[in-house]
């Protein structure tokens, strides 16, 4: 067995849960994302971007003229995890 993480053991830089996004990846949702965002577990992320510093969260109930939730951006730190692999996965994040 080898120390070394398997790419396909890390959440992608960029993932949304919009459909409508072309960061939208429904294989690598179904196995669950984790999200860590300002040393804060969250479960109520829209869209992240762990290279970019930043995730989408929607605005309250609030929704555009086409029926999609607001989202609102925020930036810091954000580490992402897959669910299914445990206790102790291999995490992304920067740096």
């Amino acid at each position: 067995m080898s120390d070394k993480t398997n790419s396909n053991d890390v959440p992608p830089d960029h993932l949304s849960v919009n459909p409508r996004s072309a960061a939208f990846d429904a294989e690598v949702l179904q196995r669950g994302v984790g999200i860590k965002f300002k040393d804060r577990v969250r479960t109520d992320i829209e869209e992240y971007s762990i290279s970019g510093g930043w995730v989408r969260v929607q605005a309250g109930k609030t929704v555009d003229r086409k029926g999609q939730p607001l989202t609102i951006k925020l930036n810091g730190p954000v580490e992402a995890w897959f669910e299914d692999l445990g206790e102790n996965p291999p995490v992304a994040k920067k740096g």
